[in-house]
């Protein structure tokens, strides 16, 4: 049995429909990364699986329950980490996290808590001098002190620096391991591309891609290939592409077959004597693929 199932999901608000015919499903220890624009619908798919919404039609089931109805049962199964959250700010770390533990029946050790979102040394400070970091970490904290099964993360890197985000996922990665599922929404697409094991793409409230971010990406072979062409040198000689495009004295390939045209072009230009400055060959990113099927280019 899949943790999150969802099959022709409808949601309207006022006759309008915010999400339509949505399908997908979440394999348990999987993380899912949810993504779309501000308005693609990601929120009010998100809410209702977490049981704070209710769906116009069509059918969800998170851990075998149907969210509108479980009510504690599947609660005290869920972790979320919400992108802002409000802790009493004269609460100590310990002290939250114990709170918020006790509301759960098998809440996660504090002092493994602690440990696990990196907020050792500032255990016991108070909630209210924590640095926006600092707070981050601890909701992310207060989202697994239940020990859950299926963990909700909203945006849960805002404000984290290079390391810390890295360390966060290494946090998830550690979770899933033990079994835990996440299902993910992000604005980083690099986060997407290196914790999910498959992205979905919303776009006004229909799912228009779903895969592997390998899948994904390889989805739009084009490879992008620069390089400053050598002074008085013409392209042809160089064996350069026809369709070529050139930015002042760069040139720019996109092809399908970047080995073969790079092979191509470097043995021309090494046969002749010429170093190819600036050379540089990227392929496309999960931030290209979405930015084009969220805006409805691919």
């Amino acid at each position: 049995m899949s943790a999150v199932a969802v099959t022709n999901l409808r949601k309207e608000y006022g006759g309008v429909a915010v999400v339509d015919r949505l399908s997908f499903h979440i394999e348990e220890g999987e993380v899912y990364a949810l993504l779309g624009h501000n308005g693609a619908g990601k929120t009010t798919t998100v809410e209702i699986l977490e049981g704070h919404r209710t769906a116009t039609s069509g059918s969800v089931s998170v851990l075998g329950l149907d969210p509108a109805t479980a009510g504690r049962e599947l609660r005290d199964r869920i972790g979320i980490v919400l992108q802002s959250s409000a802790v009493e700010p004269q609460l100590t770390v310990r002290e939250a996290l114990r709170f918020y533990g006790s509301c759960y029946r098998r809440p996660r050790d504090v002092d493994e808590v602690v440990e696990l979102v990196g907020l050792r040394e500032q255990a016991d400070a108070r909630v209210g001098t924590l640095s926006g970091g600092q707070r981050r970490r601890l909701d992310l904290g207060l989202g697994i002190a239940g020990s859950p099964e299926m963990l909700f993360l909203d945006e849960p890197t805002t404000g984290f620096d290079p390391v810390a985000r890295r360390q966060s996922w290494d946090l998830v990665r550690r979770l899933c391991a033990v079994g835990t599922t996440v299902l993910l929404t992000t604005h980083y697409l690099d986060e997407a591309e290196h914790l999910a094991d498959r992205v979905g793409v919303l776009a006004s409230g229909e799912l228009v891609a779903e895969g592997t971010p390998e899948e994904l990406m390889s989805a739009t072979p084009h490879t992008t290939i620069r390089f400053e062409l050598p002074h008085e040198v013409d392209p042809d000689a160089l064996l350069v592409p026809a369709d070529a495009q050139y930015e002042g004295m760069v040139c720019v390939i996109e092809t399908d077959r970047p080995t073969r045209v790079l092979a191509e072009v470097m043995g021309a230009a090494a046969a002749r004597g010429h170093e190819l400055k600036g050379l540089s060959v990227r392929r496309p990113t999960l931030e290209d693929i979405f930015l084009g099927l969220a805006d409805g280019d691919t």
